[in-house]
């Protein structure tokens, strides 16, 4: 048993504050009243000398364990019962009140009973005064309109709709409201909905920041991280950071991760990165469905302006257009396909459950095993439009398996496994998922490695959950990366790997919601809204996207930006670095390139073959071997050869097709220089002088020579002369005929 000791005491406000220690009396005390004779006794726990070892302060034989929470007591004002301390719960018109309430009033103010039976002591007082009646009114009207407002927000996709509804919330923000400023400054600072503005985007999370907002915190750290509205102080952010991490905020989880990832702004720490990175992960993963999350689009920029389309992925809207005029016609696998893209989302498409069950129902009116499966996945899982139902999954899940579809056979096995609509089966479970498995179906292969993790229905086996958990993974599953991070972190059944375990919690935390701010950057980009896209990408590159990183280089290399022209090739340089320290061979490129012409720093020469060397024997990059021939050919931050220059342009040809053309000019010209080097270092006069063309040719030479050049005299003339004679010369203009003479008035035609 335990004892609570309590004391009260006034506080400022006039409100009871109510304190205390909890204790556990010694084993050679059984039971003992605190000096105010309050004791509460809890059954059912052990505790003796064991317990008191581990606590070891004691109070008159006691060992103290924790503290209880103050808790204040509101006190009367004004009514029947002035100054004394509430009493809750409190008994009125047959109902039990555990705090203060407005029942029984038209005025909305909060009172409480300082007795237990109202009903007939009639002992009342407000909890509050006027004032506080009137800004509670007011602090309640405002969280009803940014609800509202937030509804409908997310219940449109018309800008026109949004632009409007961010007035609303701004006006919201005006009242005070914690969570509508914090929308309000984030959109400011993005340039999201409302006129972009950093300065006034600052104040306000200054503000918040002051009452311990974490969203605001984080907010700041990007400010101070990124230099925008402010000088730049890695210090700064890391503080303001730090505050957002212990706030719960998952985002400033994530960039702390990075930082102590790639040692940036403090010392490299794989563990420290692990702990923030597993985190968010957990976060990330229990938010997945089983259909492994939404599709991420990664568009880099730079790929994106040298070939349009080609790398982003993105459907054309006449694409589209075209596969919905091919469904419209009963295109089954038309159907499907805009079925799986509106059920995920992505490549262009927004997610929308309605139309993905539309297109998935006509597929399945007409007999295609898909698009039965994936009807069952949505009645599985459950959405706004479709309600979850586990005896209709199961209908479409049955149908599906029993013609040898691995989604439904899939489906099945979760049915088995989890008892949904059937009893749990473990043996029918793993049945099912093996066939869907067989087949390449990533949900198979990705229960099938939790079973034989968790020892569920079969012998646990981590190497078979290990090679399940790959094979997931090599479909992109965000579980299957999960799955591997923890088993990598634990050193469950694979050697400990901090570092890979890191990687793959990093992916894992990449595909949370906040990676739907990579298309909304993408689409400022696009709409030429330069500030705006640029400002996104840097809060993503503090996150450590690789692909923001570089886009936020590419748009600092390519356009005039918020920052002053002197900070813009340095910052561009910093994010070329970040970008090419995670493996993006382009990036590495761009480093050599600005060491080699002094961008954003010193001319290096040496450096920018460093940068280059790492390029073409890790990435084989052809640019950089083509770089690399060229500074061999002049010598710059390296030994002159031609030879190693003629090597590492054969290098470069091999390594890409579209580098033939430039390589076979550089060694024309590199032959032409060779050519020349030789002669230069040949003595010619010498060389004739030691010639003797009579003894070589014959006493006769020159009239041999004579003759040739005669000869090739003669056919020069001779081609010459037949160019002339085969031109056609143009046919004389034929003769126009004569005119003929008016016919006389009143002579008749001939018939």
């Amino acid at each position: 048993m335990f004892s609570v000791y309590g004391q009260s005491t006034d506080d400022n406000d006039g409100s009871k504050i109510m304190a205390g220690h909890a204790y556990v009396p010694d084993s050679q005390t059984e039971s003992s009243t605190t000096d105010t004779g309050v004791e509460s006794e809890v059954e059912g726990i052990q505790m003796g000398s064991a317990v008191c070892r581990l606590f070891p302060v004691k109070v008159s034989g006691y060992c103290v364990i924790f503290s209880l929470v103050f808790i204040k007591v509101p006190v009367a004002i004004g009514g029947t019962a002035s100054g004394e301390p509430c009493i809750f719960p409190f008994l009125f018109q047959e109902k039990e009140y555990s705090e203060c309430t407005t029942e029984g009033r038209g005025d909305g103010r909060l009172w409480c009973a300082t007795t237990y039976n109202y009903n007939t002591d009639k002992k009342w007082g407000f909890c509050e005064t006027e004032e506080q009646a009137e800004q509670r009114r007011l602090v309640e009207e405002a969280e009803e309109q940014y609800q509202d407002a937030i509804k409908m927000i997310n219940s449109t996709n018309r800008r026109s709709q949004k632009n409007e509804l961010y007035d609303r919330l701004l006006k919201v923000a005006e009242m005070g409201h914690a969570k509508a400023m914090e929308k309000v400054a984030y959109a400011m600072l993005f340039g999201d909905y409302l006129p972009q503005s950093i300065p006034q985007a600052k104040e306000i999370f200054e503000k918040l920041a002051l009452e311990g907002s974490p969203k605001a915190q984080t907010a700041l750290g990007f400010l101070y991280a990124a230099g925008l509205g402010v000088n730049s102080s890695q210090a700064k952010a890391l503080v303001y950071y730090t505050f957002g991490a212990l706030g719960g905020n998952l985002v400033a989880h994530m960039i702390l991760g990075y930082r102590y990832w790639g040692g940036v702004g403090v010392p490299q720490s794989c563990e420290s990165a692990l702990t923030h990175y597993r985190l968010v992960a957990n976060h990330v993963a229990s938010d997945v469905s089983l259909t492994g999350g939404s599709a991420v689009q990664r568009i880099r920029l730079l790929d994106e302006v040298e070939s349009p389309g080609s790398s982003s992925g993105m459907l054309e809207e006449d694409l589209i257009q075209y596969y919905q005029f091919l469904a419209e016609k009963g295109d089954v696998q038309a159907q499907v396909g805009l079925g799986q893209l509106h059920l995920h989302g992505g490549r262009g498409v927004e997610q929308n459950h309605q139309r993905a069950y539309e297109y998935f129902n006509q597929a399945a009116n007409a007999g295609n095993t898909h698009a039965m499966a994936f009807l069952g996945k949505m009645y599985s899982e459950g959405s706004e439009y479709v309600a979850q139902n586990n005896d209709t999954a199961l209908h479409y899940f049955k149908k599906a398996a029993d013609l040898g579809n691995p989604v439904g056979q899939s489906g099945l096995g979760m049915a088995y496994l989890y008892g949904r609509g059937v009893p749990v089966n473990y043996d029918l479970a793993l049945k099912y998922f093996q066939k869907a498995a067989e087949q390449g179906w990533v949900d198979g292969q990705l229960q099938l490695g939790t079973m034989y993790y968790n020892g569920i229905g079969v012998k646990r086996d981590y190497k078979q959950a290990l090679k399940f958990f790959n094979l997931a993974s090599q479909a992109g599953h965000i579980l299957a990366f999960y799955n591997l991070a923890q088993m990598h972190a634990t050193g469950t059944g694979v050697m400990r790997s901090c570092h890979t375990a890191v990687e793959l919690f990093k992916n894992v935390c990449e595909r949370g919601r906040w990676s739907e701010r990579l298309m909304a950057a993408y689409g400022s980009f696009k709409e030429g809204d330069m500030d705006s896209a640029l400002v996104q990408y840097l809060l993503l590159s503090e996150q450590g996207y690789e692909v923001a990183q570089s886009n936020v280089a590419f748009i600092l290399d390519q356009s005039e930006s918020i920052f002053n022209e002197n900070e813009t090739y340095p910052r561009a340089l910093l994010h070329w670095t970040r970008a090419a320290a995670q493996g993006y061979t382009v990036a590495r490129i761009k480093l050599g390139d600005y060491h080699f012409y002094g961008y954003g720093t010193d001319v290096d020469y040496e450096t920018a073959v460093i940068h280059y060397r790492l390029a073409s024997e890790q990435q084989h990059s052809a640019q950089a071997m083509f770089n690399l021939g060229y500074m061999h050919e002049k010598g710059l931050g390296i030994k002159q050869d031609i030879h190693l220059a003629k090597r590492f342009y054969d290098m470069a040809a091999e390594a890409s097709p579209d580098a033939q053309v430039p390589v076979f000019l550089a060694l024309c010209k590199l032959g032409l220089i060779y050519a020349l080097e030789y002669l230069q270092d040949l003595n010619l006069k010498d060389l004739l002088s030691q010639v003797d063309l009579d003894q070589l040719l014959g006493p006769e030479w020159d009239l041999y020579l004579m003759t040739v050049i005669a000869l090739l005299l003669g056919t020069v003339i001779a081609y010459r002369q037949r160019q002339h004679q085969a031109v056609p010369r143009a046919p004389p203009a034929p003769p126009r005929p004569p005119a003929q003479p008016e016919q006389p008035a009143g002579e008749p035609e001939e018939q």
